[in-house]
């Protein structure tokens, strides 16, 4: 009798650790996410008008849920794992809108590891003249 030896071959799949920019703009009125590779080539794009059809509600933290499960659905796809932020709000405003950092927090909890948070609010230096006139806006 011949004994037959069955080598069976583990195969493991490689993990990449690829990195990728997640580019958050949030106003009081929408909520836009652009998630980019490292180079600047576009990965996944969502908005709040792409989740919900409600005008009113594109800047709740709960449709911000619903986009940064979107957006983990499309990164664990191409097999990112690691991910820098950058939080911009409208220009001048001290805090950007309420969905920022409930896709931070919804991100982090899908497994994502954050490396890097950032601020990129722009604010003006100077810049051109107000409109009011020399005593200023009346009401």
């Amino acid at each position: 009798m011949e004994t037959k030896t069955i080598k069976k071959t583990v195969e493991k799949k490689e993990k990449k650790n690829a990195e990728a920019v997640v580019n958050i703009y949030t106003s009081f009125n929408n909520t836009l996410v652009h998630v980019t590779d490292m180079s600047g080539k576009t990965l996944t794009k969502v908005s709040g008008g792409i989740v919900t059809k409600h005008g009113r509600l594109k800047a709740n933290p709960t449709i911000a849920m619903f986009i940064a499960k979107r957006i983990g659905e499309n990164l664990h796809e191409k097999g990112v794992d690691s991910l820098y932020f950058r939080i911009r709000a409208k220009t001048r405003n001290p805090v950007p809108g309420p969905g920022a950092n409930a896709i931070v927090k919804s991100l982090s909890r899908e497994g994502f590891k954050i490396l890097n948070i950032l601020d990129t609010t722009r604010f003006p230096r100077g810049g051109p003249k107000k409109k009011g006139g020399r005593r200023g806006r009346r009401p």
